[in-house]
């Protein structure tokens, strides 16, 4: 049995057609194993979110197979794969993406409210969910009174909550300062540690050498990639 919990095979994503049509990725082949974080580098526009948002399941690509811990996603209909992001994905976002209105415990249970848990059993489970980002103290607050790297602990907590393993992450730290950054990408190297996969879309060396694997996309191709020995002769910065 393959170890992989991701897999894109000839992944392409056009957008309108004729002469006016514009590729976004072009035959793209990616594996993300369990226990491994990949890296996606690139310059704006090279298709690095595009590539993201198809893997999890939100972007349907224009041809080729997205296949998630065995289910090709090309098959499955629209309740399995709200179903999927439910339980396997995990997403973590620039802009954090937390509902105001709700408090840190109340953001990370929703997702498996949503499932169908008793509150209960969500609330047990977001509560060890903060605990794991440090954050057990602040269950009661609200984001606006949360600090920016509190606010994107309580998105990491979010997308681990409930034994997610597939963690898609589109510049996690690109909204804070460089120490809370490192703090950020530790807990999430943490998580994958633990057995989870991942995606870490990046524009920075230096987080991007936490990965074990960096992927370079240009013009929606996979044009080089590195395995962490390689890394530090290919980006600055240290783990």
């Amino acid at each position: 049995m393959s170890d992989d919990i991701l897999r894109l095979v000839g992944v392409t994503q056009q957008y309108g057609e004729g002469e006016t049509s514009v590729s976004a990725l072009s035959g793209v082949d990616l594996a993300v194993a369990r226990g491994e974080l990949v890296a996606i580098m690139g310059a704006s526009g090279s298709g690095k979110s595009t590539l993201l948002s198809i893997a999890g399941g939100l972007q349907t690509p224009t041809s080729g197979e997205v296949v998630v811990e065995g289910r090709f996603l090309s098959t499955a209909s629209a309740r399995d794969l709200a179903q999927l992001r439910r339980r396997s994905l995990g997403f973590v976002f620039q802009d954090f993406n937390l509902i105001p209105t709700l408090t840190a415990l109340e953001n990370v249970m929703l997702p498996l409210e949503l499932d169908g848990f008793r509150a209960r059993a969500a609330r047990r489970a977001a509560q060890e969910a903060l605990a794991s980002v440090g954050l057990e103290a602040k269950d009661a607050s609200y984001p606006d009174d949360l600090s920016g790297g509190q606010q994107q602990r309580v998105a990491i907590a979010r997308a681990v909550v409930g034994g997610r393993r597939l963690i898609l992450a589109d510049e996690p730290t690109g909204a804070l300062d460089s120490i809370t950054g490192e703090a950020v990408m530790r807990m999430l190297r943490t998580r994958i540690d633990q057995g989870a996969g991942g995606i870490l879309v990046t524009h920075e060396a230096r987080h991007a050498a936490w990965a074990d694997r960096i992927v370079f996309l240009r013009d929606g191709r996979i044009v080089d990639e590195s395995r962490r020995t390689d890394a530090d002769e290919l980006l600055s910065g240290t783990r």
